[in-house]
């Protein structure tokens, strides 16, 4: 199976280092200009939105509740992980691509977030949205949204959760020697309870178990930072 290895690694490299960063950085400076800088422009309406609380007024869910699950897809180990492998194979001048990339992105975010609201479809109390929706309604592609919604079932339903679930599960067989298979079968109970309530039960979780992770997360990389504090502005020279 040699030849099925090598043609992944053509075509992941391709695609990683040839396509993605240039569309990545070409639509985030084409919707960045065309919608006036958004991500800077309202960030005042969104920290007064933020502050509507956890309850939502058409019986949906809250723009709180919705930061919070957005927020718990991009807040884990990939912020842990991913910024130590980039560090390592591109130097700490990586740092300062992730963060052009993290801001040109946020016009990207904006744009994908306003598309999915517009061609939401209502589904009992609350709605469905999403890419799929507007491939098949806006490009009036459905076989497009057909083809995502299968590709993106496979890849979060079943690729990333098992990158995350290893991680957490070798985590705590290496610091407290509990059986990956039985974090496995914890996990797995957890998850399933928690995603079969629907989207409302997702979202009273994430307004619980986001603010303290994040909190957990900023506080320390904040203590380290105090901690080395005369380092500073040394790595910000390496950053740049």
């Amino acid at each position: 199976m040699k030849w099925l290895n090598d043609m992944i690694d053509s075509i992941n490299t391709l695609l990683w280092s040839n396509v993605l960063i240039f569309v990545l950085i070409g639509l985030g400076l084409y919707f960045t200009f065309r919608s006036g800088f958004v991500q800077i422009r309202l960030i005042k309406e969104m920290v007064k939105l933020l502050g509507e609380g956890t309850k939502s007024k058409n019986g949906g869910i809250s723009s709180f509740q919705a930061f919070c699950i957005s927020t718990a897809s991009r807040v884990g180990t990939g912020n842990l992980a991913g910024v130590a492998l980039a560090i390592t194979a591109g130097g700490p001048g990586a740092v300062f691509w992730m963060w052009l990339i993290a801001l040109l992105g946020a016009a990207s975010s904006f744009v994908e977030s306003t598309l999915a609201q517009i061609y939401k479809v209502r589904d009992g109390e609350t709605f469905r949205g999403g890419p799929a929706y507007y491939m098949e309604k806006a490009l009036n592609a459905r076989w497009m949204g057909i083809t995502f919604a299968v590709i993106i079932t496979l890849t979060f339903g079943l690729a990333f959760n098992s990158v995350q679930a290893n991680t957490i599960a070798s985590a705590f067989n290496a610091q407290f020697g509990i059986s990956k298979g039985l974090m496995a079968v914890i996990l797995s109970v957890i998850t399933a309870v928690i995603i079969f309530g629907g989207v409302k039960r997702i979202a009273v979780v994430s307004q619980v178990i986001v603010p303290v992770m994040a909190g957990i997360y900023i506080i320390l990389a904040l203590i380290i930072m105090m901690m080395n504090v005369t380092e500073i502005p040394s790595v910000f020279v390496l950053y740049f």
